[in-house]
């Protein structure tokens, strides 16, 4: 940004989705930061707007676009969109994701498959639209989340589903596009995110319990915490890293 040294990401662009709040909005700040520019993706135009108009308050450079990525023409739109503005995509990042929440045997089939048309389906769609654009030295950063990998009793077996999908999409990628010059990888955040936030108002003691599984004893700040890790991945200190799934939790996860 303007008055700061060369970041690390100059002259490369990042498209989020999900970016007009919480951790997406925290990524997109972080990138920007760095010096890439922003195509703040989301289906509430105002929410990325003002995402757009705070990098840009902050010296940055960044445009809103308006997408539901459940929809597959939108998704088409949304990057012939970006790079028609920008003039190429050398990031994606795959943040958006509906929250799906219920025990298996009362889990509405309609809200499983939102879940995952909104995760793994809209993931994929997404690195197959960039694809062309990316080939020769892109980053894709997909989300994916600790519930995946630990039994969860509070009901979000139908989301964890759909973040483990996402983490072997990742790690597919990885390896089939490896020869295009394109890296995959994922994150698994714990951030203090709106969802977060109102979980805890609604179940203070349920959340008070689950805080207390974080080692560091705090959930990540977004832009702060969350957002560097994005950074690393995509950026040319972590050029021999891809397939790999990033714990960014305080030390709650235990990867095997």
């Amino acid at each position: 940004m303007k008055g700061m040294d060369m970041g690390v990401l100059e002259g490369k662009v990042a498209l989020v989705t999900g970016a007009g709040q919480g951790v997406g909005r925290g990524i997109a700040c972080a990138l920007a930061a760095e010096g890439a520019r922003i195509a703040v993706v989301g289906r509430t135009l105002q929410k990325v707007s003002d995402v757009a108009q705070e990098i840009r308050d902050r010296g940055g450079d960044a445009h809103a676009f308006l997408c539901d990525v459940i929809d597959p023409a939108q998704v088409e739109s949304v990057v012939a969109d970006v790079v028609r503005h920008f003039g190429s995509v050398s990031i994606l990042v795959n943040n958006a994701q509906t929250t799906v929440h219920g025990r298996l045997l009362d889990l509405p089939e309609e809200d499983y498959l939102r879940g995952m048309e909104s995760g793994p389906l809209a993931t994929w769609r997404l690195m197959r639209a960039c694809h062309p654009h990316l080939a020769g030295g892109g980053a894709i950063v997909n989300l994916g989340s600790a519930a995946g990998v630990r039994w969860d009793p509070s009901g979000y077996g139908g989301y964890a589903a759909a973040k483990e999908a996402i983490r072997v999409l990742t790690r597919t990628a990885a390896c089939e596009w490896a020869a295009d010059g394109i890296r995959v990888n994922a994150i698994l955040p714990l951030a203090d995110s709106p969802a977060l936030e109102e979980w805890a108002r609604l179940s203070p003691v349920e959340a008070g319990e689950y805080l207390a599984t974080v080692p560091l004893g705090r959930y990540g700040d977004t832009e702060a915490d969350i957002g560097p890790a994005v950074v690393f991945l995509c950026g040319e200190a972590s050029r021999y890293i891809t397939g790999h799934s990033l714990p960014v939790d305080g030390g709650q996860a235990l990867m095997r």
